[in-house]
């Protein structure tokens, strides 16, 4: 499978009372695939402080299909499905699979890109945008101006 940039046990703490892992769960382990996938597309924390920019989210949508339990594995796809040029603002889905290659949750986020000093959106700095075009589209990938 591509695009794959999270694999890892289900631990104890990732379980809720109902024996299968936590909703919050499901958020952390995505937001550790696209950290995991930003970083090896070149855009490590210290270059997104090299130009004190950083992303944000505006939405996160959880969408579960299967459960997934203690002990067992998983696989984070995270692939960009929508990119505006002009100001930024971008789109990700991540597709979270047990080990048994069965899709379990997909989970879609909005953001942009935040000036760090200005506290306001900003643009993706030029030198930054040669790493943009290493990030994997999805096939219904949709870029704006």
């Amino acid at each position: 499978m591509e695009n794959i940039f999270y694999q890892g046990q289900i631990i104890w703490a990732q379980i809720d009372a109902n024996r299968h892992m936590r909703h919050s769960a499901y958020a952390d382990i995505c937001a550790q695939a696209r950290s995991n996938m930003l970083n090896k597309m070149g855009f490590s924390l210290d270059k997104f402080a090299e130009f004190h920019i950083g992303p944000i989210l505006f939405r996160e949508e959880l969408i579960y299909f299967k459960e997934v339990h203690l002990d067992e594995y998983v696989q984070v796809k995270v692939e960009l499905t929508k990119y505006n040029k002009t100001n930024s603002r971008f789109s990700f889905i991540h597709q979270v699979f047990r080990n048994d290659g069965v899709l379990c949750c997909t989970v879609n986020v909005d953001g942009a890109w935040l000036d760090l000093q200005k506290r306001k959106l900003t643009k993706l700095p030029e030198e930054m945008e040669p790493y943009l075009a290493r990030i994997p589209r999805s096939e219904n990938y949709v870029e704006t101006e």
